[in-house]
């Protein structure tokens, strides 16, 4: 059974925090707040962890679309080919933010996505997101939490997720009611713009 863990976005216990990542290291699956929806993650160098996620999911790994939620855009080249000033420009004014940057892979990336010709990147304006990779150390592989109800597409209620989910996940983090949008995804891989959804995010930044 799952853990429910109350973090505040606007000072996340250092102590709780460390739980969470010493949880994500040992392969397991946390569901956690960002700037938009509520993710289900796992730490990005855990192949066991992500065939979990791509199980509960009804896929199969190698063809997972899965965001990789980085802290900052320090370590872009250690997942995405070199790119452009135009395209480094427009990332740099879009994040942190609640944005999905579809970009080209390069040939350093986790074994599990050598296949990969592209992949999501997200850097989201959510401090106890934010904090949960700076203290792992590497990105955190995510996918939304997505609601079965046909109103609504995702769930806002931590304790309604946790109800759902607590025997399926390690941990459940309450940071609060989370979105129900979820983030705009751009597809930069092509050096043209490619609106692929329209989320939360204002596309006006072009």
């Amino acid at each position: 059974m799952a853990e429910f863990i109350k973090i505040y976005e606007e000072n996340p216990n250092p102590k709780e925090i460390k739980r969470v990542v010493d949880v994500l290291r040992k392969g397991g699956l946390v569901i956690y707040p960002t700037d938009t929806v509520y993710g289900l993650g796992c730490d990005i160098t855990n192949s066991r962890a992500l065939e979990k996620i791509a199980r509960i999911k009804g896929i199969k790994l190698a063809k997972a679309n899965f965001s990789f939620i980085c802290a900052d855009l320090s370590n872009l080249s250690d997942y995405v080919r070199q790119i452009d000033t135009a395209t480094f420009k427009i990332l740099k004014r879009a994040l942190l933010g609640p944005y999905t940057f579809i970009l080209p892979g390069n040939t350093n990336l986790p074994k599990d996505f050598k296949k990969k010709k592209t992949v999501g990147i997200r850097v989201p304006a959510n401090a106890i997101a934010q904090a949960l990779v700076e203290g792992l150390g590497n990105p955190i592989v995510s996918t939304s939490i997505h609601d079965e109800d046909d109103l609504l597409e995702y769930t806002t209620d931590p304790e309604l997720i946790f109800e759902k989910w607590e025997n399926l996940v390690d941990i459940v983090i309450d940071g609060g009611y989370g979105d129900n949008v979820a983030s705009t995804v751009i597809d930069l891989s092509n050096g043209e713009p490619l609106v692929i959804r329209e989320g939360k995010g204002d596309i006006d930044i072009f």
